[in-house]
């Protein structure tokens, strides 16, 4: 017998001692971080509903019951009894069972219903049928992404069964070395902007967080793929976090697949299907512009199906000597902040991600509240000493200025956006000050992936400021689906339409202009003198939109397909306005407030994610204010804490 299966012989005793004699045991198995009770008598379990609870925190571990198969009720008499049960007015919209499981998965417009008063409606299903619901909410907005990852997961329960299955028994494996230390490898995003990817590791286990490509520096060697980089391989590796779905953190996590790891990846629900989105729309810009593609299609969808999604506040084991818990970042939908603890109570290291300290339109500020942080990974995008960002408001009526003179000139507003999270922000703005009558109410063509991204921020409203949510909630005052918003599909006729008619705004992808729609939008309006080019987004170094932005009016096009595939030059004639402040990346009084706030604060600070001049500042600023050791450290350091 395996030290797991006697682990789990164990837990199954202590259980059945801690539990009622009506109520029986059959089986105790792992799924990943959880720990799955099989019972004959699901009913008892509903009927006590502090059963569950009073186990998890006995054991300390995330229980999930299910029923035996044998015990549940047909599909047919269920669905009738679960909806009686339901409130109507929860909207159900899907009932999906799956007998390997005992579960049913109800997708409903309110979920919140479905779930009842601190899970009371969920206990009342399973007295009645058995079954154990799962709840998912029904997209406000029709998105094809969230429908694929969920049509894709349903089909693959089965191989993704047996891949928890097999991941729960390495993270409760025994730990094996009596050496105590945490490192810290860097393979990216020191002393720049883009490709973040670290390693943290201990005696018994090897974490990557994050994996991603570098913006605007096409054919440069990721370091993921230098052989020395993953030392023993990718195959060696325990566990993956990633911390938000932008492609300099995601991008490449599908070549590790490639590379052999067949692990977890852990992040949140939203980030698991952005990550999706975006990935491919990666591979499928690659091959519009001719370069092969680091990967196929085929390892994003080994990338979803191996993905573990967490909440927000969750502890959850990960390897045997590892916790993680995510936490809000404030930065795109689902980004988190990433804390470590290691041992039992030996380190504790948090990884910023990508964050914004104070609060937006669309999130909460990012979260800093942690028991213990010994070492902390920050950003440093801007940490310069000059990095000062317009107050919010302050570049509100600045946008609003600029698209209130274009509209006087009779001219078009071109705002190139990213997709997730600055383009929501814009729509946000734009529908409140036409709303409120502070600019014309004109229409907004939304280009590129900005409709399907917004689609996705409106199925996981939790995730969003709580102002926001609440308005989402109530579909009749949902911003996101006001009148003026049109979705362009991308068709260059419809472009030409746009682009000959009334006064519009227009936002479009990408949002450095790498690419993509916004340089079909720079053909049809960049000539003309009375339109606009807005940016409200950060332009890295060596990037086209950076370029613009610094006053180059003659821009070099790439016509493939166009004019017999000729490549020439664009002549710019519109208006180029920056206007500060819509980041979705805290400025250097957010970065020092992040740290200054941190209580306890950590005792060294690794600045990364920022180029050279901008991790030294921040480094330097909070080594003086704070005395703590901090590093500015490059690509392929390895730094050991303990």
């Amino acid at each position: 017998m395996s030290a797991v299966e006697q682990q789990l012989d164990e837990l199954k005793a202590e259980i059945v001692s801690e539990l009622p004699s009506s109520v029986t045991v059959s089986e105790v198995t792992y799924e990943g971080p959880e720990l799955v009770v099989y019972t004959r008598d699901p009913k008892e379990f509903a009927q006590q509903g502090d059963l569950v609870r009073q186990l998890a925190s006995k054991l300390r571990k995330r229980i999930t019951v299910r029923p035996d198969p044998d015990v549940l009720l047909r599909p047919e008499e269920a669905e009738e009894k679960v909806l009686s049960v339901i409130p109507e007015d929860a909207g159900v919209t899907d009932l999906d069972f799956h007998a390997d499981t005992g579960e049913v998965v109800i997708e409903a417009e309110k979920p919140g219903m479905v779930i009842g008063r601190h899970g009371s409606t969920l206990r009342d299903i399973t007295k009645e049928v058995g079954w154990t619901p799962e709840v998912v909410r029904t997209p406000p907005i029709e998105s094809s992404t969230v429908s694929n990852v969920r049509n894709f997961l349903k089909q693959e329960r089965d191989d993704r069964r047996d891949i928890l299955e097999r991941i729960g028994r390495q993270i409760h494996r025994e730990e094996l070395s009596d050496d105590e230390y945490v490192r810290i490898t860097t393979l990216g995003c020191c002393r720049e902007v883009g490709r973040a990817a670290f390693i943290l590791s201990t005696p018994e286990t090897r974490i990557l967080i994050d994996c991603g490509d570098k913006p605007g520096a096409e054919g440069e060697v990721p370091y993921l793929q230098v052989p020395e980089a993953l030392g023993a391989g990718a195959q060696n590796l325990d566990a993956v976090v990633l911390t938000h779905a932008h492609l300099d953190h995601s991008a490449l996590l599908p070549l590790i697949f490639k590379y052999g790891y067949d692990g977890p990846i852990y992040t949140t629900e939203p980030t698991r299907d952005l990550m999706g989105l975006l990935q491919l729309d990666y591979l499928d810009v690659a091959a519009k512009e001719g370069r092969a593609p680091p990967y196929e299609s085929e390892m994003v969808r080994e990338t979803i199906k191996h993905t573990i999604p967490l909440e927000y506040g969750d502890v959850t084991d990960i390897a045997p000597d590892v916790k993680l818990t995510l936490h809000n970042a404030g930065h795109i939908l689902g980004s988190a902040v990433s804390h470590f603890h290691i041992g039992d109570g030996l380190y504790n290291v948090c990884f910023s991600g990508d964050i914004h300290y104070d609060d937006t339109r669309l999130f909460n500020g990012a979260h800093n509240d942690f028991p213990r942080v010994e070492t902390l990974v920050l950003e440093s995008t801007y940490g310069g000493r000059n990095d000062y960002q317009t107050d919010q408001a302050d570049s509100e009526r600045k946008l609003k200025r600029v698209i209130n003179e274009t509209y006087e000139r009779d001219g078009k507003v071109l705002i190139p956006a990213f997709a997730v999270g600055r383009s929501q922000e814009m729509m946000l703005v734009l529908e409140e000050a036409m709303r409120e009558g502070e600019i014309p109410t004109m229409p907004v063509h939304l280009d590129g992936m900005i409709w399907e991204a917004t689609a996705i921020h409106s199925t996981y409203p939790e995730y969003l400021r709580d102002d926001l949510r609440d308005r989402i909630f109530h579909e009749d005052e949902n911003p996101f689906l006001a009148d003026q918003f049109n979705h362009i599909d991308g068709g260059e006729e419809e472009r030409q339409e746009v682009a000959d008619g009334e006064p519009c705004i227009i936002l479009s992808t990408s949002g450095m202009v790498e690419g993509g729609p916004i340089m079909s939008w720079l053909r049809h309006i960049g000539p003309d003198p009375d339109a606009t080019m807005a940016f409200v987004g950060y332009q890295a170094q060596g990037t086209l939109g950076s370029r613009i932005q610094n006053g180059w009016d003659e821009i070099p096009m790439d016509d493939r397909g166009r004019n017999g595939g000729r490549s020439g030059t664009l002549q710019l004639e519109l208006n180029v306005e920056t206007v500060d402040g819509f980041s979705g990346h805290a400025d250097r009084q957010g970065l020092v407030d992040f740290v200054k706030t941190m209580n306890p604060r950590p005792e060294k600070v690794l600045c990364v994610h920022g180029d050279e001049g901008s991790v030294q500042d921040l480094s330097s600023a909070l080594y003086h204010k704070f005395d703590m050791r901090t590093f500015a450290p490059k690509n392929l350091e390895t730094f050991r804490f303990k």
